[in-house]
């Protein structure tokens, strides 16, 4: 038996979406499972079934560098803070 990851896509939309995962001894019952489990009711029109073990997980030490950037994420503060010190100077 292998697992398999299921995906669902509705039209005019840009993304799938993860909607559950099944087990199926073949590739060909794993579609129609898929199919029976997660599109009975016209929840998606285009559908990706992916076996988990096909998945790359490159592990969290791979995206760590991106998490010290507090460049990218700030409210502000900092530019009204210098903002508001150049003002004081010229006074």
């Amino acid at each position: 038996m292998a697992t398999y990851e299921v995906f669902l896509k509705k039209d005019g939309r840009d993304e799938y979406r993860h909607v559950g995962a099944l087990e199926a001894a073949t590739d060909e019952l794993a579609i129609v499972l898929a199919r029976e489990s997660y599109a009975r009711r016209a929840e998606g029109d285009r559908l990706w079934i992916v076996r988990r073990e096909h998945i790359i997980d490159p592990g969290d030490e791979f995206v760590l560098p991106n998490a010290d950037k507090p460049h990218r994420h700030h409210d502000g503060a900092a530019v009204a803070a210098r903002r508001k010190a150049a003002r004081a100077a010229q006074t």
